[in-house]
């Protein structure tokens, strides 16, 4: 899976102190229910990290098929009990 980083995706995550390669583990490992599609061309995922961190990210396949991630956070207390039960958002 390729990933496209540029400034302004890089500047979001790490406002919410998320590191790139975090938001991207949690899009690798994704396990079902997710992938969810939200939208039209949005997709979020629920995951931890290699960090075990919980994460929501939020991204789209670009037309050449890689993966723009628009929004990554820590996942809420309330999200991390639905998570843990197998929940999605």
């Amino acid at each position: 899976m390729e990933f496209r980083w540029n400034e302004w995706n890089v500047k979001h995550l790490t406002r919410h102190g998320i590191e790139p390669s975090e938001a991207a583990h949690v899009v690798e490992s994704a396990r079902r229910p997710f992938p969810l599609r939200r939208g039209d061309d949005r997709w979020v995922v629920w995951g931890r990290t290699a960090g075990a961190r919980l994460l929501q990210v939020v991204f789209v396949v670009e037309d050449d098929g890689r993966v723009y991630v628009i929004h990554a956070r820590p996942l809420t207390d309330r999200e991390k009990r639905s998570y843990r039960k197998g929940g999605k958002p």
